[in-house]
């Protein structure tokens, strides 16, 4: 029987190399919480900017807690951790190290192949959503999935 993730983590590019106070465009994290959704009803999926919408306006004390404690998250609770990086992205390096670290399954989508802290803390790697998408469809990704969390049994 598949194993079925207790939490998803939803890791991704939100600042990136911005100077100034913004957001890269937000909306591949909607489209990754319903089809992982779909695929595993009984999993939790967990998106920091659904909680933190605002985040970017935090003064430094809650900005701090909140960083900090989503990479708490990736260290001792998440089982799978889904990263977009379309292109470099430092919180997502720490929470990818953070997961690896925690034994979780690290899932990149980044044409960033030859990036160390992508090649070597990712499971599987695929260029970009279209194609994380259709290893979703075809099954590959709960395989992988199953995989890796039977293997640290």
């Amino acid at each position: 029987m598949p194993i079925q993730p207790r939490l998803f983590f939803l890791a991704g590019i939100m600042q990136g190399s911005f100077h100034e106070m913004a957001l890269h465009d937000q909306s591949y994290r909607a489209e990754l919480a319903r089809r992982l959704g779909e695929h595993f009803p009984d999993s939790r999926v967990y998106d920091p900017l659904a909680y933190h919408a605002n985040s970017v306006d935090y003064g430094v004390s809650k900005g701090r807690e909140t960083f900090l404690m989503h990479n708490r998250m990736c260290g001792s609770e998440v089982d799978v951790l889904i990263a977009f990086v379309p292109e470099a992205s430092m919180g997502t390096a720490i929470e990818m190290w953070e997961a690896w670290k925690n034994h979780a399954v690290v899932i990149t989508i980044s044409p960033m192949r030859a990036n160390w802290a992508i090649r070597f803390l990712s499971n599987a790697i695929y260029p970009d959503l279209p194609a994380f998408f259709a290893a979703l469809e075809s099954g590959e990704i709960a395989a992988l999935v199953d995989a890796a969390k039977s293997a640290q049994q």
